[in-house]
């Protein structure tokens, strides 16, 4: 989960998911991307989240990226259900 409203900290959120990937033990594993705070006039949008972060570099696995407000709990429930299908449980 990055703060979309918080544009001087992408860049660190950004780095360090690159970094995660690059762990071996994390290989293939799907990932989720949350920009929360929505609710706010100057947060990044999702596709604005998705080119600052670099998402389109990952190509070894599935990965997901939604604009959420915990506050006003927007898009709380396609992220639960996102969670809920690649749950270990529910895959292979």
């Amino acid at each position: 989960m990055v703060d979309a409203a918080d544009t001087d900290k992408l860049e660190a959120s950004r780095n360090e998911l690159h970094a995660l990937i690059e762990k071996p033990q994390l290989i293939g594993i799907p990932i989720l991307v949350l920009g929360n705070k929505r609710d706010l006039p100057n947060a990044l949008d999702e596709k604005e989240l998705i080119d600052r972060m670099n998402l389109c570099a990952i190509q070894d696995r599935e990965i997901c990226c939604y604009s959420i407000s915990c506050k006003e709990r927007d898009n709380i429930d396609i992220t639960l259900q996102w969670l809920i299908a690649h749950s270990k449980s529910h895959t292979r």
